[in-house]
């Protein structure tokens, strides 16, 4: 089950809203909410707003949906228009230049299912935990064998 939330025309720039959306994408969503509240960022309770919109969209399309297996899968933000919000600022010599403003559509999917992303990763540092563990073995092993010959 999938549920999704978008906020447009949001008045933060998509670069800074970016390295938000960053820290939550492939989270349980409880998670990313408490690191959300804690992010001394300007776009954190964008964001923040924006997951709770899609936790709010997937209790409203299923009431029986288990709240604490909702991963954030898809996070995105994209550049919006400035159309409206440019404005000039008055330079050197009789020139003007164009100061904009930056505005973002933040676009947060919330699946049920683990994201590829994090399964990817979990398998590849559950392969990196055995190959250590194997290497501890073998090396301590080797050094009892070697004690016993000696």
């Amino acid at each position: 089950m999938e549920s999704k939330a978008i906020a447009r025309f949001a008045r933060i720039a998509p670069r800074k809203a970016r390295t938000v959306v960053n820290l939550v994408r492939g989270r349980k969503v409880a998670e990313a909410i408490d690191v959300l509240m804690f992010t001394r960022k300007a776009a954190a309770p964008v964001v923040r707003k924006v997951i709770e919109s899609a936790l709010a969209n997937a209790r409203n399309s299923d009431p029986n949906v288990n709240i604490d297996e909702l991963y954030v899968s898809v996070a995105s933000v994209d550049k919006g228009p400035n159309k409206h919000v440019r404005r000039w600022r008055p330079r050197a010599m009789g020139r003007a230049t164009k100061v904009t403003k930056g505005v973002s559509h933040i676009v947060i999917t919330l699946s049920d299912t683990l994201p590829q992303r994090v399964a990817v990763k979990q398998e590849r540092s559950a392969m990196y935990a055995a190959k250590k563990a194997a290497k501890a073995a073998s090396t301590t092993a080797a050094a009892t064998t070697t004690e016993t010959s000696a």
